[in-house]
């Protein structure tokens, strides 16, 4: 199957835990590594993120340098890569950041999505993807965007959409960095039951500011 190049990057404490107990967003990342996620975001075809991101963080999922996105529109692309949510259910609040649209979004649904609310979202100029019967179907969203021009896929998260790409081993890297900071309890970089266990080779780890950036490529990339 033809696909895009997919990456899964994210930041975690030190104990593996991505957001606290309440799932609230806390900044884990320092300003260096915040400079290094907008030049992945702006180097990406598209960024993909779970509906559960959404609803916790509302996200614009937009490239914050506006020399990044200069660059951009020089080599004949849109000022922001297009932005990707997996929302089986079409959950999304209709004033999500992400929904703006001054930048291309694509928001993909099963077949179980309610209808009234696929129409609210496509009036506001926003597309929609039904790919899959209960969920959405991962292999069948990456052809798709592979067709479209996709050709380098950014997972921004969370911990179930990390889980479900390793699951379907489509990832071809995972750059995660490693902050100061440990919580307990909360969400976990990976959420659900991977079995077989994803085994993962360490390709190289450097430190920046005040934590460390690991690159890791799974063994069925």
């Amino acid at each position: 199957m033809k696909k895009p190049f997919v990456f899964i990057n994210a930041a975690m404490g030190i104990d593996g835990r991505i957001t606290d107990w309440k799932r609230r967003q806390v900044r884990i990342s320092c300003e260096e590594d915040l400079k290094r996620v907008d030049v992945l975001r702006a180097e990406s075809d598209a960024v993909l993120v779970g509906i559960g991101t959404v609803l916790a963080d509302n996200p614009s999922l937009k490239v914050k340098s506006e020399k990044l996105r200069e660059e951009r529109v020089k080599a004949g692309k849109s000022p922001n890569p297009l932005r990707v949510v997996l929302d089986s259910k079409a959950r999304i609040p209709l004033n999500s950041r992400v929904l703006s649209t001054d930048t291309e979004t694509l928001v993909v649904v099963s077949e179980i999505a309610d209808r009234k609310k696929l129409m609210e979202i496509e009036k506001r100029g926003v597309k929609v993807l039904v790919c899959g019967k209960n969920k959405v179907d991962i292999q069948s969203l990456l052809k798709h965007l592979h067709d479209t021009g996709v050709r380098k896929l950014m997972v921004e998260g969370g911990g179930r959409v990390i889980s479900s790409f390793l699951r379907e081993g489509v990832v071809d890297r995972v750059y995660v960095y490693v902050g100061g900071i440990a919580f307990g309890e909360g969400v976990s970089l990976v959420e659900g039951r991977l079995n077989p266990p994803v085994r993962l080779e360490l390709l190289n780890v450097s430190k920046i500011g005040k934590g460390i950036v690991m690159e890791w490529k799974p063994e069925n990339a």
